[in-house]
């Protein structure tokens, strides 16, 4: 697949082709690195579409996502674009479960994104560290004291709620 011919084509709707590179990748995952190489060095639109893929993938087959591609994603959390943003926040929320020993440097950047000014970062966020504390890591200890300040703080109740199942999960 030529990534640049994907983007450059004026027939391919945004929303076919994140769906066109989902599929692509659920069908050669190891394939992951050369679309975050990609993603890496393209402006945020199509860094964000490429993100976005790998999302809608990872919601299939989170297992497709490896270290370095996690790492990509983490880096990925503090970038100025808000979908960016959002879109990294739900791959980590997808694959948290498979990568609870490599999720420590996403709880800072996830944190700020928890106070963003925008709603679906925030969301995102939330559902990022919902999924990090349904895994009860050593990672709880630091991060649950903040989610309860967090829930206080938060406006949209959609996004308590989030919090509120997560911290539900642990007593079960």
């Amino acid at each position: 697949m030529n990534f640049v011919e994907l983007f450059k084509s004026k027939t391919v709707k945004s929303k076919e082709r994140t769906e066109q590179l989902a599929h692509w990748l659920m069908d050669n995952p190891k394939q992951i690195n050369k679309l975050v190489d990609f993603a890496a060095k393209s402006k945020d639109e199509e860094k964000a579409t490429c993100i976005e893929s790998i999302e809608l993938a990872t919601k299939a087959q989170p297992a497709i996502v490896d270290a370095p591609t996690l790492k990509f994603i983490i880096n990925s959390l503090p970038e100025k674009a808000p979908r960016v943003k959002w879109e990294s926040a739900r791959v980590i929320g997808n694959v948290a479960n498979l990568q609870v020993a490599n999720l420590d440097l996403a709880i800072s950047p996830l944190l700020k994104n928890a106070i963003h000014e925008g709603t679906l970062v925030r969301w995102s966020a939330a559902y990022a560290l919902g999924e990090i504390i349904k895994q009860k890591s050593i990672l709880n200890k630091q991060l649950l004291p903040t989610i309860e300040k967090l829930i206080d703080s938060e406006e949209k109740n959609s996004i308590k709620k989030i919090y509120a199942q997560a911290i539900k999960k642990l007593s079960k």
